[in-house]
């Protein structure tokens, strides 16, 4: 009997047999039919002008081995054409294709043929919530007919495999997934929705990539768990045994549903201070950051990830400087902590005395318990009052001290700096003198009010700026009508979602936070040829945060117009006709529309008490393609190491320009690589290098520039790292300075050293100074908490 030719798994073909082994006789493979294999890369090419799918099919044969089944067969086609994207970019278009064909067959080989199937069989299976299964089967043609076959040809290579790897829902045996990424869409959309109309429009959003919720929201909406937010904040603990162990208790709950944990700690007395019941002398905080640190470790994520928690730690404590060390790779490992992050909650009577060399003194907060809960002119009187009383346990120089912050960065990356008084003069759920923002979240974006019986919750998502610019402009009606659908669907998860501790859910509801926020801003720059620090980048920046809060308000204001203002709003600067600008001092470009939206809020309230926050979107910009947050771009070629494999990114950008210079070679790649993606060798006109500058050769104070000049437009934060490939105090001190100076609220990471440089034959690889577990560029899974 003659075999049959090995199936390539066509979407049509649904007799495929995908156990099927190639068979080689004579150095032949006699059951496969090359034909096929051309004619199945071919239509997946389809529309792709630059690849050759011949090439594709002829070196999959070529890594082919006696007894492979057709599924290594299409993963090894998959393969062969993203190992070519370095040398053209659109075989990440075409392998994302392969994916999607091998996906849709997967899904397909467990009987199902449409959306509604899908959801009935996750349903059966215990993966999907009884709500989101009625609300399908009650709306499953009008669901399934709305499902956009082509929406998977919109992924790049790295993008789907992602969403592949880690987002879609698998058969709890086979470990098959059982939704394909539209689907899977779809699913995020009804989990959220109230009519099928809703859910279509949200869906459609998201599908176009323009828009995409953070990863809880994506792992989790229309399933049986629909723990959806992102950030979760916790006040210090009281200085309590009782209470320590009741925050441990805590960060683990919100830890185990995929929470990113930020918790302060600065009511812990130091070590040192007398323990009265007992006549004896604390510890300090670090053996309790030490527990916690093994705790956050040690609970699991969902079976995604460990957890990631970040400590703050006020200035004025005594042990600032054992803080400072916890991240260290030197030294006493039972005083070290290498699973949390740390930052640094900095008042400004610190920065002052920085520029003015003076002293600074430390207090017990056993002795001294008000300072956490004051900020501005009431805590410098405070403080200056308990200085002159005294009660310091002791005075340090505040350059010494702010220059172990800066070796701390240098080293570390870690130990943010974030800014006490800015974050509550600037917030506006502060007015009432009994809230108080106390901390930062895990990726220094969320600015939220926390008390011991409050936990700050807040969910998030990003626009894709770049798929708002088309023919050479931005379309502002587009932008307008995305931030609209996506404010609407963030407070949505507020009144579905699961919280994990009663002090979460009873802030949640009371605030209604929300963090829109902003990815693939270098994606606008370089459409329209705007070099990141040039003044029109500044200005458009300026012009579309100042768009994207405005419409997020007119929103949240229509939303309590039908459903009320949120619980607290008596509570909040807006109620008191003080919005973000006014806060900032700042007056707006679009006067017709902040007027009306003034009259609109001051009749109906506003159904959000904050509105917008930028998150680094690691993993959600590699999902939809284009550029992280408000960050410039690394390098114009690197390599991406996560949990699916490596991944060589190419900055498609620059290779057209190239191309359209003649300058796309074999000589050009090998030079980019050699020079860490630099254009600065390459012999190019001087507006195509100024325009491809990387993070590492821009100047600094243009990132916060750029941050200063968007914040009077989000009411949260922004997660703003800065780059500086050899630091030094000096260098550090000043750009930090600089940072407080202009008004920024927090800042992230410190990039010592370029970790995206790719390996190299003929030049070692520089290592990052900055733990390869941290939330990266290169590791966007450590970051899913912030998207």
């Amino acid at each position: 009997m003659t075999a049959s030719p090995v199936d390539t798994r066509d979407v049509d073909d649904e007799t495929a047999q995908p156990t099927m082994r190639v068979r080689k006789r004579s150095g032949e493979f006699e059951n496969v039919d090359v034909d096929k294999i051309v004619r199945a890369v071919a239509r997946s090419a389809t529309g792709l002008s630059t690849v050759d799918p011949s090439r594709v099919a002829t070196k999959t044969i070529s890594g082919l081995y006696d007894g492979a089944t057709t599924v290594e067969l299409d993963r090894l086609s998959i393969r062969t054409a993203a190992e070519l994207v370095a040398e053209e970019p659109e075989y990440s278009r075409l392998a994302a294709r392969l994916l999607a064909t091998l996906i849709d067959k997967e899904v397909r080989g467990q009987g199902i043929h449409s959306f509604s199937q899908s959801i009935a069989l996750g349903h059966a299976h215990g993966l999907i919530g009884d709500g989101t299964a009625a609300f399908v089967a009650t709306h499953a043609r009008k669901l399934d007919d709305a499902v956009d076959h082509d929406g998977d040809h919109r992924f790049e290579y790295f993008g789907l495999r992602t969403v592949y790897d880690r987002y879609l829902l698998r058969h709890p045996d086979s470990r098959a997934v059982t939704e394909r990424p539209q689907y899977w869409l779809l699913r995020v959309a009804c989990g959220l929705s109230h009519t099928p109309a809703e859910a279509i429009r949200f869906y459609r959003l998201m599908s176009s990539l323009a828009y995409l919720p953070s990863s809880p929201t994506l792992f989790n909406s229309g399933t049986s768990h629909t723990q959806m937010s992102s950030c979760y904040l916790l006040d210090s603990p009281r200085d309590e045994l009782e209470s320590i162990y009741e925050r441990y208790g805590q960060v683990a709950r919100l830890s185990k549903f995929a929470g990113g944990i930020g918790v302060q700690w600065s009511r812990v007395r130091s070590r040192g201070a007398l323990i009265r019941g007992t006549n004896g002398h604390s510890n300090g905080i670090v053996p309790w950051l030490r527990t916690l640190d093994a705790s956050v470790a040690a609970v699991n994520q969902g079976g995604r990830r460990k957890g990631a928690a970040c400590v703050y730690l006020e200035t004025w404590h005594p042990d600032i400087e054992e803080f400072l060390e916890l991240r260290d790779n030197t030294g006493e490992d039972a005083r070290r902590t290498h699973n949390l992050n740390i930052a640094n909650w900095i008042p400004d009577e610190f920065m002052r005395r920085v520029e003015d060399d003076a002293d600074w003194s430390l207090f017990d907060p056993d002795e001294i318990p008000e300072l956490p809960d004051l900020w501005g002119t009431a805590f410098d009187e405070a403080y200056r009052a308990a200085e002159q009383a005294g009660r310091a346990v002791r005075t340090v120089r505040a350059r010494d001290l702010y220059a172990k912050m800066m070796r701390t960065l240098a080293q570390t990356g870690n130990g943010w700096m974030t800014f006490k008084d800015t974050a509550n003069r600037t917030s506006n759920q502060t007015a009432d003198a009994s809230n108080v923002i106390h901390l930062s979240n895990l990726c220094t974006e969320i600015l939220e009010v926390t008390n011991d019986h409050e936990t700050a919750v807040c969910n998030l998502g990003s626009v894709n700026l770049g798929a708002h610019v088309v023919d050479g402009a931005v379309d502002w009606d587009r932008l307008r009508e995305t931030v609209r659908v996506a404010v609407t669907f963030l407070d949505r998860v507020i009144d579905i979602n699961y919280y994990p501790t009663e002090q979460a859910g009873r802030s949640n509801p009371r605030w209604r936070p929300v963090g829109l926020g902003v990815m693939g801003l270098q994606d606008v720059f370089f459409t329209l040829r705007l070099a990141f620090d040039s003044a029109e980048a500044r200005e458009l920046s300026t012009r579309l945060s100042e768009d994207v809060y405005l419409t997020a308000l007119e929103t949240s204001a229509d939303l309590a117009a039908a459903a009320g203002a949120h619980p607290a709003y008596a509570e909040t600067r807006a109620a008191r006709g003080s919005l973000q600008p006014d806060l900032w001092g700042v007056t707006p470009t679009q006067t017709t529309r902040w007027t009306a939206l003034r009259e609109k809020v001051a009749e109906s309230g506003l159904r959000n008490s904050l509105l917008v926050a930028i998150a680094p979107t690691a993993t959600i910009a590699s999902i939809a393609g284009c550029f992280e947050c408000i960050e410039p771009q690394v390098s114009n070629v690197f390599k991406r190491e996560t949990l699916s494999g490596e991944f060589l990114q190419v900055n498609a950008y620059l290779v057209a320009e190239l191309k359209a210079l003649g300058l796309w070679t074999a000589a050009t790649r090998d030079r980019l690589k050699r020079d860490d993606g630099s254009v600065a060798g390459l012999d190019l006109p001087a507006a195509t290098k100024e325009l491809f500058r990387t993070a590492w050769e821009l100047p600094q104070r243009a990132l916060v520039d750029l941050a200063a000049a968007r914040g009077p437009y989000v009411d949260q934060s922004q997660s703003l790292n800065l780059f500086v490939a050899s630091p030094t105090i000096g260098k550090l001190s000043s750009m930090y300075r600089y940072a407080w100076q202009s008004g920024l609220k927090t800042t992230y990471y410190l990039r010592s050293r370029p970790a995206t440089r790719i390996q190299q034959a003929t030049v070692a690889a520089v290592e990052s100074t900055v733990d390869p577990a941290a939330c990266s560029l290169e590791n966007p899974e450590s970051c899913e908490a912030c998207q």
